[in-house]
């Protein structure tokens, strides 16, 4: 295991059934760590609390991220502030296996637990599909981007064409039609 991704583990073997607080902290060599590419600049703090008891684990996970982007529209860098909360839970089990999103069996006697992988997940789900600098957030015609607007002066004079002349095919339907009215 990565040495990086090592460091946000929590030692779970002997812990009493109670609240415990633990904080983590990560920058770029966190996101190298997992291969890909949605996030690839940024700093973390993570203030994780603890409940544990007989049959399970509860995380309450705040995480305050910055993250450098590139905004799709002008290719400006900029860093977005995210403000992050979730819950997940570690149950105890026979075998391990994940049940929900927010729900993962874990075996009697797990020494450790690590949220590395959480923490990722949950700070590249902030990620917006289309990233924009801050001072195009507040433009009122949002969708007006990439219309082209623009007149013909031989366009009435197709549509004129179009209603004179009918399609001979078309021509038998249009006379039942118009012996029904």
């Amino acid at each position: 295991m990565n040495k990086v991704i090592s460091s946000f583990e929590i030692n779970i073997h002997g812990l009493e059934n109670k609240t415990y607080e633990f904080e983590f902290e990560g920058g770029n060599t966190f996101f190298e760590a997992f291969e890909q590419d949605i996030v690839s600049d940024g700093k973390f703090k993570v203030r994780v609390t603890l409940e544990k008891t007989d049959s399970l684990i509860r995380l309450f996970i705040n995480i305050d991220a910055y993250i450098d982007m590139v905004c799709d529209r002008s290719l400006d860098e900029f860093t977005e502030n995210f403000k992050i909360e979730e819950k997940y839970i570690y149950k105890f089990g026979e075998e391990a296996k994940e049940l929900s999103e927010e729900m993962e069996v874990i075996p009697f006697g797990t020494p450790k637990i690590n949220i590395a992988n959480l923490i990722f997940d949950f700070i590249s789900l902030q990620i917006p599909m289309k990233k924009l600098h801050p001072r195009f957030r507040n433009e009122e015609d949002d969708d007006s981007e990439g219309v082209m607007v623009y007149t013909d002066e031989n366009l009435d004079i197709v549509k004129e064409k179009s209603e004179d002349s009918v399609d001979p095919r078309w021509a038998a339907l249009l006379k039942l039609k118009n012996q029904i009215k």
